[in-house]
């Protein structure tokens, strides 16, 4: 027997960080609302874990493979198809194309895709598709620089199609794990009274770690003696980086931890975080520097100075030179830290919470077109 409470369907390529997270921030919009969320993972195992980061009423896993989902896969489709006709799904939030393309095509429910990144439209099979289902697809870029790009790859389309919500943060629970700088220090293994500046992030060329490296070396010789880099994170360019630290001879002041579980609660441990990244979509880790209350200098581009606004110090993206000068003005001028965090605090719960997030969400063209014609009709979108 078909379930007849009214449910949001959430699809999901993983639940891999960040998009656990994600998943659990498009969850919450429905809590206090007639609706029920069922998310939906396309890969990965059953998880206890991911469960309960989902913040959802029912969790399934489909349990494939990133490779069993290359292409299209009828397999998916059809169990996709089957989950939404059992319940009373009035509306499918797909995060990325894949999963967004297998409920297109698997139901006729109306579809909004998140997308997390730049140039996901500029494929012209990807083009062809957003046109084909155009009646039932919205799109939501995580910042006005990813729905200003997406707007650029599907002209014609209607703005109320193509909108930005941003991503979110709890301000009391992010504050509650954080570390006290003495505590993180000793937790990385750093120096207590050193001059720190922090990266965290994949080591991945879109993160640009290479012109922090270029930058911090520029500035060595200006800022404090004993001055530290740290870049906590893996990824395919680890290597790479490290043998250019040792290049710019800067490898006794650069500190690579690897992988920190949960790496937003030692922020403090830093004096200033630096992000470099290349066109950074959002940039989560920015609002955890801001919940720390630790200056930032951030390049100029993608959705960082949407999130960082007058909070920060920014930098034109790949200039070494324009960094070093930032990371030195910041060593030498001294800091109101209490200011500085109430500042911080105050721009991420004006914009950046769940709350925010729900108020948006519900007043957004598309959401009320979408609800408002479902809760008033006798049809099957299935």
């Amino acid at each position: 027997m078909k379930d007849s409470t009214p449910r949001i369907i959430q699809f999901c390529h993983g639940y891999q960080p960040p998009f656990l997270e994600c998943a659990r921030q498009y969850a919450v919009l429905f809590r206090d609302t007639p609706y029920k969320v069922t998310t939906v993972y396309l890969t990965g195992k059953p998880s206890d874990e991911a469960v309960r980061g989902s913040a959802s009423d029912e969790v399934i896993f489909l349990n494939y493979h990133s490779k069993q989902v290359r292409g299209l896969k009828l397999a998916a489709i059809r169990r996709f198809r089957q989950i939404v006709a059992d319940r009373n799904v009035k509306l499918c939030i797909a995060h990325r194309s894949k999963p967004a393309y297998v409920a297109l095509l698997a139901t006729r429910l109306p579809v909004i895709c998140v997308q997390h990144t730049f140039n996901t439209y500029k494929r012209r099979l990807r083009q062809w598709v957003a046109r084909l289902f155009k009646r039932r697809l919205c799109i939501l870029g995580v910042s006005h620089a990813v729905r200003d790009d997406i707007r650029k790859s599907l002209p014609g389309w209607p703005t109320e199609q193509i909108e930005t919500l941003y991503n979110r943060i709890d301000p009391e629970a992010a504050a509650k794990g954080l570390l006290e700088k003495d505590t993180a220090r000793r937790a990385l293994s750093l120096p207590e009274d050193a001059w720190i500046i922090g990266n965290v992030g994949r080591l991945h060329p879109d993160k640009d770690q290479a012109t922090l490296l270029h930058g911090f070396a520029q500035a060595l010789p200006q800022i404090p003696k004993g001055s530290l880099l740290v870049i906590i994170g893996t990824g395919p360019r680890e290597q790479v980086l490290k043998k250019l630290a040792h290049e710019l001879g800067i490898a006794e002041s650069v500190r690579f931890p690897g992988k920190v579980p949960d790496a937003r609660r030692y922020f403090k441990a830093f004096d200033v975080f630096a992000l470099t990244s290349d066109h950074e979509p959002f940039g989560m880790v920015l609002l955890e520097a801001m919940m720390a209350g630790i200056p930032i200098i951030c390049s100029n581009c993608g959705g960082g100075p949407e999130v960082v606004g007058d909070t920060g110090r920014l930098f034109p993206l790949g200039n070494a030179d324009a960094l070093a000068q930032e990371m030195i003005a910041q060593s030498r001028e001294p800091s109101d830290h209490a200011k500085l965090k109430l500042h911080m605090r105050e721009r991420v719960e004006s914009l950046f919470t769940d709350e925010i997030a729900r108020r948006c969400f519900f007043a957004l063209p598309m959401t009320q077109k979408i609800l408002g014609s479902c809760l008033h009709s006798g049809t099957d979108a299935n």
